[in-house]
């Protein structure tokens, strides 16, 4: 239970970063390693940024819910386990896949953001799984 309480306050401030970026824009898009990219036209005012960093935002707030329900905190979410189960995954995939990516940078990300970004997932997807084992039986 502790660890899915963990994941969820994990998922919570990853999602609370991205909206830091959205509000405060270029230079947390740069700090996080974002891309020059975004950093522009956060600066210029597209809405593009927020059109690719809101979704991040409610899929990482949705995550941190089941992660809470998991644990019992709050209600039970529809389909919890399976959920579940999918949240630790991505975050385990995306850590694996993106240890590729430092080798060989992929778009305006450096290897040193694929590094920091794919440990970060990495660890977050190992304690959602750590947390998921813990109360599989309950939920």
């Amino acid at each position: 239970m502790l660890f899915l309480i963990i994941g969820a306050a994990l998922s919570a401030i990853a999602s609370l970063a991205h909206i830091g970026c959205i509000i405060f824009g270029a230079q947390w898009y740069l700090f996080f390693g974002a891309g020059e990219r975004m950093a522009k036209w956060a600066d210029e005012g597209n809405v593009k940024h927020v059109i690719i960093t809101l979704p991040i935002v409610v899929i990482l707030a949705i995550w941190s819910a089941y992660a809470l329900s998991g644990a019992g905190v709050v209600l039970t979410l529809p389909l919890l386990k399976w959920v579940l189960v999918g949240i630790a995954g991505v975050y385990i995939i995306r850590g694996v896949y993106g240890f590729y990516f430092v080798l060989r940078p992929h778009g305006e990300n450096s290897a040193k953001f694929w590094f920091y970004s794919s440990v970060i997932c990495l660890g977050f997807g190992i304690v959602h799984l750590i947390g998921l084992l813990q109360v599989w039986q309950n939920i």
